[in-house]
């Protein structure tokens, strides 16, 4: 644990198209190397083509989309004795978020062929309707918090 002080909560700007503070962390997310304009140029993009896709607002197909992968535990290790264990414990709300934005980019981008935006846009309503990689993700580790279970009691 460290003993520097708590590193202060940084405030988000709302994206400029939706006034979402959850959309502009999700751009901020997808930035790669300081090009900021060619990520909300994605997402926007992805956005539109999910309007065409399902029919129904892009920011609620978004948000519910983040909604159904956000995980509620997660395992981590803990050494107790000369063993390790996996130890579920539950995800802070921030955590839940940032991991849900994660693993939805990170599906996308392993997603094969077309541009990025349409990969994001098929991810995300993949993820709106509960199904595709980042979902999966979710349920995995669902499951492995699941049959750790008999270690909770080693969360201190």
């Amino acid at each position: 644990m460290s003993r520097r002080k708590e590193a202060p909560v940084r405030p988000v700007a709302p994206d400029y198209k939706y006034s979402n503070k959850v959309l502009g962390k999700f751009i901020k997310r997808l930035m790669r190397g300081g090009k900021k304009s060619v990520s909300t140029r994605v997402v926007y993009g992805a956005m539109g083509t999910v309007k065409e896709k399902t029919g129904n607002d892009e920011l609620e197909v978004f948000l519910k989309a983040l909604d159904n992968v956000k995980p509620s535990f997660e395992v981590k290790s803990r050494r107790v004795g000369g063993s390790t264990y996996q130890v579920p414990i539950e995800v802070r709300p921030s955590r839940q978020e940032a991991l849900a934005m994660r693993w939805v980019i990170a599906a996308a981008r392993s997603r094969s062929g077309r541009s990025m935006s349409e990969k994001l846009s098929a991810e995300l309503v993949d993820a709106f309707n509960s199904t595709g990689s980042a979902f999966k993700k979710k349920e995995d580790t669902h499951r492995m918090a699941e049959a750790n279970k008999a270690f909770s009691h080693y969360k201190w």
